[in-house]
């Protein structure tokens, strides 16, 4: 087991993310060998770009509201308590909705 505190976690600026903070608080390869857990946090008017990832994703949102767009031009509105599974090589977007922040928890298994 490990235990990771609230103020243990560390910040990073995260590829193509804008009006954006993100923590990890468990690292792969750190304390797991196919799992990373953070945090991002997005300011109104915050996002990512249109990207893909080799691994697979869940996003959980805890605070406001976030809109993810598919490549496919799917769109998926994310309240607090919802979350949305994204496939490996999967194109995604991410967007605040409104003028609140909005915060999701990020699971990413390799």
């Amino acid at each position: 087991m490990k235990l990771v505190k609230a103020n243990e976690s560390q910040y990073y600026d995260a590829s193509k993310h804008f009006n954006c903070w993100t923590g990890h608080k468990l690292t792969a390869g750190q304390d797991s060998q196919k799992i990373t857990i953070s945090y991002s946090h997005f300011l109104p008017n915050g996002g990512a770009e249109m990207s893909a990832s080799p691994a697979e994703r869940v996003y959980y949102v805890t605070e406001g509201s976030i809109v993810l767009k598919g490549k496919n031009n799917d769109v998926y509105q994310l309240n607090p308590g919802d979350m949305i599974c994204i496939a490996p090589g999967e194109e995604r977007s991410v967007e605040v909705v409104g003028n609140e922040p909005a915060t999701m928890l990020v699971i990413i298994v390799k």
